[in-house]
Order: C-alpha cells, then sequence, then structure tokens
C-alpha cells in the first residue's frame, strides 16, 4: 500500500549514533578497572544494563534518557571496580546527541518526501532531539519523544502518538529506522510497514520480516517512489 505518511527514527537513521565516541570511554574505564576486563566486556554491560533501564521506565516509571544513560554508567563502573568519574564520562555523549553528525542522504531524502507527513519517532529527551535538528536544519511535520510519551521504543507510546497526530491507520504508514529490536519489532506490533535501514549490515534477528531492508536512505527512497508509482497503476 501506498505510504501516506512516513515515521523515522533519529540517530542512526537521520544522524551518526555515538559509536565514534564510546571506544575511549570503554577504554577510560578499563584502564581505571580492578576488575580485569576488555573494552568489549564493559560495552556490553553497559549497553545491557541501560536496556534494562529502558525496559522498566514507562509511565510513572518513567526517566529521561540522560537520567538512565548516567545510572547505567553508574552501575557500570562499579561493576568493573573504576574509579573513574561517570558524570566526567558521559559528557561527550552528551554533546554528540545535541550535535551529531549528519548523514549525507538525509537531507535529500526528506526534500523528495516534503509533500508527505513525516514524524521522527525517538528514544531521546526531547531538548537534545531539538537540539540537534535546528543545527542541522532538519524540519519535519513533528518530532515525537520518548519523554513526549513516558515510553520507550519498542513499547507502542511512540508509534500509537505519531499515528495519533497524523490521523493515519497503520497500514497507511512506514516506519524507518536502524534498530531492528525497536524499530521493526515496535512498528510491526502495530501493523505499521517497516523498513529496516541496516546501515552497519548486522545479521537479522528472528521476529517479524521487514517489509524492505536496505543499508541507505537513497535506497529507502527508491522502494517508496517504486511502491508509490504501482500504487498509480
Amino acid at each position: 500500500m501506498r505510504a501516506k505518511a512516513v515515521f523515522l527514527d533519529f540517530y542512526g537513521t537521520l544522524v551518526h549514533e555515538d559509536d565514534d565516541i564510546l571506544p575511549s570511554i570503554y577504554e577510560q574505564i578499563r584502564a581505571s578497572a580492578a576488575t580485569p576486563c576488555a573494552p568489549g566486556d564493559i560495552g556490553q554491560y553497559w549497553w545491557r544494563t541501560l536496556s534494562g533501564f529502558f525496559e522498566a521506565s514507562f509511565g510513572e516509571k518513567f526517566k529521561p534518557q540522560r537520567e538512565l544513560g548516567l545510572l547505567s554508567l553508574v552501575e557500570t563502573l562499579a561493576h568493573f571496580e573504576s574509579d573513574c568519574s561517570a558524570e566526567q564520562l558521559i559528557r561527550r555523549q552528551f554533546e554528540h546527541w545535541m550535535k551529531p553528525e549528519l548523514y549525507e542522504d538525509t537531507l535529500p531524502f526528506l526534500s523528495t518526501f516534503r509533500d508527505l507527513p513525516i514524524y521522527i519517532l525517538s528514544n531521546i529527551d526531547t531538548a537534545d532531539i531539538e537540539a540537534a535538528a535546528a543545527f542541522h536544519g532538519i524540519k519535519v511535520t513533528g518530532i515525537v519523544t520518548s519523554e513526549d510519551v513516558r515510553a520507550y521504543k519498542p513499547r507502542p507510546e511512540l508509534f500509537l502518538e505519531g499515528m495519533k497526530r497524523c490521523g493515519l491507520k497503520p497500514s497507511e504508514i512506514v516506519h524507518i529506522g536502524d534498530s531492528y529490536s525497536s524499530d521493526v519489532v515496535g512498528a510491526s506490533k502495530l501493523g505499521i510497514q517497516t523498513i529496516w535501514l541496516n546501515r552497519l549490515h548486522k545479521r537479522q534477528p528472528q521476529g517479524p520480516e521487514p517489509d524492505y531492508v536496505c543499508d541507505d536512505l537513497k535506497a529507502a527512497e527508491r522502494w517508496l517512489l517504486r511502491s508509490k508509482g504501482n500504487e498509480a497503476e
């Protein structure tokens, strides 16, 4: 079915994730840790801890991502017995969230579909994504954050709020995101069409099949335009 609206993830989809920043944080922790470990061990532990906080954070128990990031890093430092300052370590990540690097295919994609409602749905704090969008001149119909709905993807709240704002049925929307678990699984559960933007060529986990898989927004653009053309025939 032809898409009447496009939902987009932000970090890892329109702008770069913090992959260039995190290794240096892991290395600082490793160098100061009393518990022998490798940088990869630190990254995995921090992500598992943060993911658990995401799952538990919704409704009255909701906490913004900056708070969860700091809490999970504090727990990670304690686990590896590091005397690093969590506040100092995470500062570079917070700065990145406000001024991330833009993918070169982002603005052309947004320009191509400027006639469609486009909503960004992001597991991030509102102030950070507003700063990042303003920094790069990204203009869309609307932005929905985890803070707005007090929940994180793949829970349904972000998608439901997006549908409420655009007034469309799930089958009339395409959601594009780089996270299989958050974007593909979360949107698919509601019947929203999905494009898995697999920029890093990750192996697809078991679960719902995306409607399309690609490694850049140029390919996503071609698929959407082709679908639009087929609908018109």
